[in-house]
């Protein structure tokens, strides 16, 4: 299978007057197709990871790699999605969802020829979350979660080869985020992307990924990647299984190892 991102050796430095290190000597690369999960302690460069893989942020040392193609600025081929969904609220949760059509090429350039066709894609994209009937809402009329569903569709809706998401479910009750793991399998099952998930969530974590990346304390690297043996689709009821417990566990210790005992909120629930 080909390696579809690759980080080798990256070293991350944010200037100013007190400089810090966020990434050293990471390394890190996921499959096409593949979902993959990375966790670790609070503070230890997860996000900063994403940053540099779409691009968004230069590497201090280090070089990165997306299917084949060195990355020297923003990706194209990402799409992303974070903690808050950031919808404009002026905006009908249909033209949330179609923001990104009207940045990304070549979609820009075939929007206004191509409008209807666009707008049939979003709202079946809507549908298959949930959202069919909510089309014309706005922001401040969606419920969090629904409000995530559709910042997900934006995420989605210029077809991205890579899927980026930073603690999308974290703000979201249990019952939420269990809801929305569950959705967020079934685009994956569906179209499969591939998709890079952070998250402070350990069940989370081994219920989405194939591949568990475990970094450490800042400045951060990957120092551990446990495989997740459990075949699709994953059923809440998995969750519960000694197997998959075991592995919740497992990766715990190493966080807590990584803290120097101190697992708290920082290695997940």
């Amino acid at each position: 299978m080909a390696r579809f991102v690759e980080l080798e050796d990256a070293t991350l430095t944010y200037g100013g007057a007190r400089p810090v290190t966020a990434l050293r000597g990471a390394t890190f690369a996921v499959d096409k197709g593949e979902c993959v999960a990375v966790v670790g302690p609070s503070g230890c460069g997860k996000s900063s990871l994403l940053k540099v893989v779409t691009g968004l942020v230069r590497l201090s040392k280090g070089t990165i790699a997306l299917d084949g193609e060195r990355v020297d600025g923003p990706a194209k081929i990402v799409g992303m999605a974070f903690q808050n969904p950031i919808l404009l609220r002026w905006r009908t949760t249909l033209e949330n969802v179609m923001l990104p059509l009207e940045i990304v090429e070549p979609h820009r350039r075939k929007l206004k020829r191509d409008f209807h066709r666009y707008a049939a894609t979003a709202k079946e994209l809507l549908a298959t979350v949930g959202l069919a009937g909510f089309e014309n809402s706005h922001p401040w009329e969606l419920s969090g979660g629904m409000q995530q569903r559709a910042s997900l569709c934006r995420a989605l809706i210029h077809e991205p080869s890579l899927l980026m998401l930073d603690e999308p479910f974290a703000a979201l009750d249990a019952f939420t985020r269990e809801e929305l793991c569950g959705v967020l399998q079934s685009l994956w099952l569906e179209r499969r992307f591939t998709l890079i998930l952070v998250t402070h969530d350990l069940r989370e974590a081994v219920f989405m990924a194939d591949t568990v990346h475990v970094m450490s304390r800042r400045p951060g690297r990957v120092i551990l990647s446990r495989r997740v043996p459990f075949p699709r689709p994953r059923t809440l009821e998995d969750t519960f299984r000694p197997e998959f417990v075991d592995i919740v566990h497992d990766l715990r210790r190493r966080i807590g190892d990584e803290l120097g005992g101190r697992v708290g909120e920082a290695a997940g629930a």
